[in-house]
């Protein structure tokens, strides 16, 4: 129930059932003494939920799948960032006017950061969708060297030739020498988890591998990479940052992380492993 003089945050997506993101933006905004509350919205039709921000004066939402590309057509403007990466996962509402953002790439290039230097280095991106460009973007802006690896050749191959880096197929994986592996596929999440995206053979030759997905909090990929002598690095450190940084774009200020962290994963721990999803989208 929605209480009375609350400012009202949102999530779109469909489905939203098994998100994490009420109970990290609600925890941080108690945590902050904000009389706000995030309430998940199954959309159905996107142009009238859109219209529903203006009506509703919600304050922020955040976009989830599969609505982060044509959530831009209904925005009165995007924000240089969130146009390059080509997807929203933030709208921000000041008097009417919604803004799109994109803090996705934030929460990738935060999450490396903390454990290496980017700039100079090689990333191999596996995968090709929206969470790819959110990394192409941000290993890029930080001065490092992205190389495509997926699994559908075409659809690989147009986004290496679009943002002008290499491609190879997944076959192929072997022939690349890099520093860092970056999953940003959903293969290996729950309930699948004892899959991998790359045979564990093949992860020898990196020193840092991550994984977009937070469910569970410790991959097949990440298991198999941590046995073959790499540094790890989860999901939830991208979850929790993205989140975050959509919190300073609502409110002007720095949110809790570590609370934010601390309570989506006491969550996750505290559910069946075989149930609900992990992928980095909300």
């Amino acid at each position: 129930m929605i209480e009375p003089q609350r400012e009202i945050f949102a999530l779109f997506g469909n489905p939203v059932a098994h998100s994490l993101s009420p109970v990290m933006h609600n925890t941080a905004f108690r945590k902050m003494n904000i009389h706000g509350q995030y309430i998940p919205f199954c959309v159905k039709n996107l142009e009238d939920a859109v219209r529903g921000i203006r009506g509703l004066n919600i304050r922020g939402v955040s976009v989830t799948i599969p609505f982060k590309t044509t959530v831009i057509a209904y925005l009165d403007e995007t924000d240089d960032e969130a146009l390059k990466v080509g997807a929203v996962n933030t709208i921000v509402n000041e008097g009417g006017r919604l803004t799109g953002h994109n803090t996705d790439w934030q929460g990738i290039i935060l999450t490396l950061r903390n454990a290496m230097e980017i700039e100079g280095k090689t990333f191999v991106i596996l995968g090709a969708g929206g969470t790819a460009r959110a990394a192409l973007f941000g290993i890029l802006r930080g001065g490092g060297r992205p190389v495509i690896v997926n699994r559908t050749r075409e659809k690989g191959e147009q986004l290496a030739k679009e943002w002008g880096c290499p491609f190879y197929p997944l076959e192929e994986t072997g022939k690349i020498t890099a520093e860092c592996l970056v999953n940003t596929t959903s293969v290996g999440m729950a309930p699948d988890t004892d899959r991998s995206p790359i045979p564990r053979e093949l992860l020898t030759g990196y020193r840092w591998v991550m994984d977009v997905i937070y469910n569970p909090l410790k991959t097949k990929l990440l298991r198999d990479a941590e046995d073959s002598g790499c540094t790890v690095l989860s999901g939830l450190d991208m979850f929790v940052h993205q989140g975050a940084e959509q919190l300073k774009l609502w409110t002007g200020r720095e949110p809790p992380r570590d609370l934010m962290r601390q309570v989506v994963q006491e969550r996750l721990m505290a559910k069946d492993r075989g149930s609900g999803a992990g992928y980095i989208d909300k």
